[in-house]
């Protein structure tokens, strides 16, 4: 059994979902209207240059998950999946997927973004094993902390290794598609390293390497 893992933001998805909720939020005034939009794009400029404080992004980022009911956050999740998702799912994306599900790949979505966003974008596109942030949740509600190790950077790593050892898979045959530095650590430890789109530093670190750039976007 190969495993095949997708990075989502920027990859199978035009766009940032984290950036997107954010910008989402804001249209709903559910958060400051200045504050919030400040750290949520400075929040996205870190990451894109690799200076991203994990830790201070989770306190912003999931604090309104703690400050709204689930019931408000599953009408609002179903509304940013429509007006925010669906147009920005890569048809290519899409394909590549597809593809791996008839080689009998097992499919997974290896996420810095929270489960509470993506879990229904990776049920949208089929793949079954999602590794995400995990907010946690407390008595049914969210309470604005995460559990375990984030999955960024080397968590990611750490994250999927813990994965393979509970399933006792290991990465034999395996691929990995990204479009991001940040994700390196783990680029380098699958067998099939893909940078997909990829941002500058990536494109060097791949072109220097000799792995495959492909692009997903039209």
């Amino acid at each position: 059994m190969s495993l095949a893992i997708f990075d989502l933001d920027n990859t199978l998805l035009s766009i940032d979902s984290d950036h997107a909720w954010g910008e989402f939020l804001l249209e709903q005034g559910a958060v400051d209207p200045v504050a919030y939009r400040e750290a949520n794009d400075r929040f996205l400029a870190d990451y894109e240059a690799g200076t991203l404080d994990i830790h201070a992004f989770l306190e912003v980022v999931l604090r309104p998950l703690a400050e709204n009911s689930p019931e408000q956050l599953a009408a609002w999740h179903q509304q940013f999946m429509a007006s925010k998702i669906e147009p920005h799912i890569l048809a290519k994306g899409e394909e590549l997927v597809a593809r791996h599900r008839t080689r009998g790949d097992t499919l997974m979505i290896v996420t810095a973004t929270n489960r509470f966003i993506t879990g229904p974008i990776a049920e949208r596109l089929g793949v079954d094993h999602l590794i995400a942030v995990e907010p946690e949740v407390v008595d049914g509600r969210y309470t604005g902390r995460v559990t375990g190790t984030p999955s960024y950077r080397e968590g990611k790593v750490k994250r999927l290794e813990a994965w393979l050892a509970d399933k006792d898979l290991t990465l034999d045959d395996s691929w990995f598609y990204s479009d991001s530095h940040n994700d390196i650590p783990l680029l380098e430890i699958v067998e099939h390293p893909v940078a997909v789109d990829p941002d500058p530093s990536l494109r060097e670190v791949a072109e220097a390497r000799g792995w495959r750039i492909i692009s997903l976007r039209d």
